[in-house]
């Protein structure tokens, strides 16, 4: 079985568009920040928990309800990109995206702040799909556009661990909101650029844009992953379930609504191919294992190794490299192997790495961090990009949004399940840690929240709390990782198996 789902098209010369490499240069701008603002907000959670003072709960929301507002939205913008256009979507989508980010910016309440990130996610929803869409529109040649997106997924996932780095830099100058106004020049450049380089393409017999489809996969993902959020942070309460039960429903009726839809926002029939079906796993956890790694040890290196921001930054950077370098050849090294041991083996990679750091403590050296780091940058690149390229290449270009959407579906909510259910681990060690007499309840709440109450206490019962809470965090982490390190294992078996008989496709597509 192989990757092209399609029916077969009639060979014919490849027709290279002027100007596309120009064109996917824009296009990966718009990629770089989306994925850049997942994980900026790591580095400036001590100064948000400071200046805000959020609950831990709240804390976690505002690293990822961006991405999950970006997850249930991704498939209903995806398709509205096929049907109005996906130039047109995504310049509208990046306006929206740089006024967003001063909203953003001066946040004055961890509410306004959590609701402003939710709106951030609406606009951040319609230009990832556009981004990869386009691609498969501009880039005809199947090697060329293979090339065209390793760059993609090289800054996909290179804008992960980039976001650490443009946040370290920006906070050590500036406040935190900082963080957000950085989208602003380069949107303008995209909105700009874009609007003379881009060609408009949609799909020519779109069928409508059903609301209700819309409304069900975004209530559909939230209440899900609500759902996990709540169980891990307050045990399971009558919310818990409801929560999940709501939303398992709402993603049933999303199903059984796109099987009856004559032009469904999403052609579920994709999903019965076992190759399909495993390349948006593999993408989903590959993510899942890069973002949750990222964002905490964002947090490890500031407030248990004391390093400064622009320092914990600069220290993630093995990820970003590892993840461009393997992202520009992974097209390559998947037609000389095979599709199936490219995503394995970085799957693989990624659960080494975090199974490494299970013997992390307070005192681990740079050297084994920054070597997990680039392993696991090198396994995500591998594995990002080759799924991605199977995914978009499944379908026909008219519905290419859609089918990028299913890929950045995967990619953003691995993003959020990362943060939330290895986020939720680390604090559920982390709450139940001993202090001395006197330690507020606060520092119960986030690591963070420890840090500032300690400015308050005398100095004896202060370097007592920092020891324990720092000690539980980094329990919280090792057994994180350990999970981390275990699923993705299993990914990678499930990969060789699912994945068996894909390849990439070769022929042009017209």
């Amino acid at each position: 079985m192989t990757s092209t789902l399609r029916p077969t098209e009639t060979t014919e010369a490849v027709t290279r568009r002027p100007g596309r490499w120009l064109a996917l240069s824009v296009l990966v701008l718009a990629v770089l920040l989306v994925a850049v603002d997942a994980t900026v907000l790591g580095l400036a959670t001590p100064y948000i928990s400071e200046d805000l003072q959020p609950s831990g709960t709240q804390l976690l929301w505002i690293g990822d309800v961006y991405s999950f507002v970006i997850a249930g939205l991704l498939v209903s913008m995806g398709s509205l990109g096929d049907r109005i256009g996906r130039k047109r979507i995504l310049l509208v989508g990046a306006s929206a995206f740089g006024v967003l980010s001063v909203l953003n910016a001066y946040a004055t309440t961890p509410e306004m702040l959590i609701a402003a990130r939710a709106l951030l996610g609406v606009a951040g929803a319609t230009l990832m799909p556009a981004t990869l869409a386009l691609i498969r529109n501009l880039f005809h040649d199947p090697r060329e556009r293979s090339l065209a997106i390793g760059i993609w997924g090289a800054t996909a996932s290179a804008g992960t661990a980039v976001g650490p780095i443009a946040g370290g830099f920006l906070l050590e100058h500036f406040w935190w909101g900082s963080v957000f106004l950085i989208n602003l020049p380069v949107m303008v450049v995209l909105v700009v650029v874009g609007a003379r380089m881009l060609p408009e393409s949609r799909n020519p017999a779109p069928g409508p844009w059903d609301l209700p489809s819309v409304l069900l996969s975004l209530l559909g993902m939230i209440g899900v992953v609500y759902a996990v959020k709540e169980a891990a942070s307050h045990g399971f309460t009558w919310v818990t379930p409801a929560a999940g039960i709501a939303g398992a429903a709402a993603l049933y009726g999303f199903v059984r609504r796109q099987l009856t839809l004559p032009a469904p926002l999403l052609d579920m029939r994709l999903f019965r191919h076992r190759g399909f079906s495993g390349a948006v796993l593999a993408d989903l956890l590959t993510i899942l294992g890069l973002s949750g790694l990222v964002f905490f040890l964002s947090q490890f290196l500031q407030l248990v190794q004391g390093r400064g921001p622009l320092e914990a930054g600069l220290a993630e950077l093995p990820a970003a490299i590892g993840a461009v370098v393997a992202g520009l050849i992974a097209g390559r090294a998947a037609r000389r192997f095979s599709v199936r041991a490219v995503v394995s083996a970085g799957l693989a990679a990624i659960g080494v790495a975090l199974a490494v750091l299970t013997v992390v403590d307070r005192t681990t050296g740079y050297p084994l961090l920054g070597a997990a780091l680039l392993v696991v940058g090198v396994g995500a690149g591998f594995s990002f990009t080759v799924t991605s390229d199977v995914i978009l290449s499944s379908v026909p270009k008219e519905q290419a949004g859609a089918a990028s959407a299913v890929s950045e579906t995967a990619y953003e909510l691995g993003a959020a399940l990362g943060i939330a259910v290895l986020g939720s681990i680390v604090t559920g060690v982390y709450r139940d840690f001993t202090g001395p007499a006197g330690t507020p309840a606060e520092a119960h709440e986030s690591l963070g929240g420890a840090v500032e109450a300690a400015a308050g206490l005398p100095a004896p019962t202060s370097e007592a709390m920092l020891d324990a809470a720092r000690t539980a965090f980094v329990d919280g982490l090792a057994l994180a990782a350990g999970a981390g390190a275990a699923v993705l294992l299993a990914a990678a078996v499930a990969a060789w198996f699912l994945l068996r008989g894909q390849r990439l496709d070769d022929s042009p597509s017209r």
